[in-house]
């Protein structure tokens, strides 16, 4: 247990966190795989190679400390990694590896900073924060293990169809290769998926949102194509997965994890997403028309390039033409010049120009898709009076307390 006086040798840290963090957690890294290359099929090395993962945790390691005496403030982070770290099925032990190459990385990048006293604070910080995520995730781990049809670990499931979308997005649906049926998930939740990338030699694992209602059948994935010479290590399993899994194939997938997840309650819904941002929203709408309890407000509300890479037009429009309290709007960067049966607009999706919705304080609001999107849309709402308590959103980026 942290003292007090541990506490002040922690914060007496931040301003060199912020100096030097990311230099930290660089040498972390490259530290913990020189020692422990195995853990590189663990890691997303793309997100390593990108210098993602390393901010990440240079943020998260200095949130930790700002936040020393009252670590309560971080258990809505501890609660997102939890799901991550389930989904990865990372293990106490793990936890070791990373404390000793943590406090050793301290050591040689702080160097006369790092005092013997305060090394010993952040020995005692690392193992309080470790026992809070390893308590945590035990506790997704035992509720994983006592849900029917549910497994903690890995489960071979089988392609039982591959369905293209759109001239991007192809949809993969998944069964369990034992026969048994699917564990149901809540609309939000994500897999992560398991494939060996010959080009580096190693595993590499993706979450991918399943973008289906829930159903004891299969678990649904859509995965977008990525385009470009240098593609990173994200782009090369979702390019995998077009190019050489097929209709009978088997894949390695975890379980359903994620806390980005469809409220219980009787809100208005407003659904907004940027490109493939919309999977797990989708799975949310189609919970929602499967319900029958359509008697809120629901507004869809959608970005993209053009309708060719717009995947689930059909089923967009299937939905509103049957459920009358559903409305589906979008925004082109390029608008067609056809009609469809939708509100549509130039340019990226921006609240302010959408004239069919009268944006309320009372709905719930459902946001996903890369940064800069959810950064304005955040701060649009923002500006429209809107309660943080009732926007939900997800960013496909990398989390890491440790």
């Amino acid at each position: 247990m942290l003292t007090g006086e541990q506490k002040q040798l922690i914060l007496a840290t931040v301003p060199l966190l912020r100096e030097r963090g990311l230099e930290l957690t660089k040498h972390f890294y490259l530290r913990m795989f020189d020692h422990h290359p195995e853990l590189k099929n663990v890691f997303n090395m793309g997100n390593q190679r990108a210098g993602k993962q390393q901010m990440a945790l240079a943020m998260a390691v200095l949130g930790y400390a700002e936040n020393i005496s009252q670590p309560e403030k971080l258990m809505s982070v501890v609660d997102l990694i939890g799901h991550k770290h389930a989904s990865l099925h990372i293990q106490p032990e793990q936890y070791e590896i990373v404390g000793t190459h943590l406090l050793a990385s301290i050591k040689e990048v702080l160097g006369s900073a790092a005092t013997s006293e305060i090394v010993q604070a952040w020995a005692v910080a690392y193992q309080q924060l470790a026992d809070i995520m390893i308590g945590h995730e035990r506790k997704i781990y035992h509720a994983k293990e006592n849900e029917q049809n549910n497994w903690v670990g890995w489960k071979e499931f089988v392609i039982k169809s591959k369905v293209e979308e759109s001239d991007e997005i192809t949809s993969f649906y998944l069964v369990p290769k034992d026969g048994a049926l699917v564990a149901l998930h809540q609309p939000g939740q994500y897999i992560s998926v398991k494939v060996f990338l010959e080009q580096i030699g190693l595993e590499q694992i993706r979450q991918y949102s399943i973008s289906c209602a829930p159903n004891h059948e299969y678990y649904r994935i859509s995965v977008k194509r990525e385009v470009g010479k240098q593609l990173d290590m994200n782009g090369l399993i979702s390019n995998y997965l077009h190019d050489h899994v097929n209709e009978a194939d088997s894949i390695m997938i975890s379980s359903p994890s994620g806390n980005f997840v469809l409220q219980e309650n009787n809100r208005d819904k407003v659904f907004i997403s940027g490109g493939i941002g919309q999977t797990p929203l989708l799975s949310m709408l189609e919970a929602i028309e499967l319900s029958g309890n359509t008697q809120e407000n629901i507004v869809w509300i959608h970005g993209c390039r053009n309708k060719e890479v717009q995947a689930f037009k059909d089923k967009l429009n299937y939905i509103s033409n049957n459920c009358a309290q559903v409305m589906p709007i979008y925004f082109y960067d390029q608008t067609p010049t056809e009609s469809i049966q939708a509100s549509v607009y130039s340019g990226i999706v921006d609240l302010f120009a959408i004239k069919e919705y009268t944006f309320d304080s009372n709905a719930d609001y459902y946001l996903c898709g890369p940064r800069p999107f959810l950064d304005k849309q955040l701060r649009d709402l923002k500006a429209m009076n809107i309660n943080e308590q009732q926007i939900f959103y997800e960013e496909f980026s990398p989390a890491s307390l440790v």
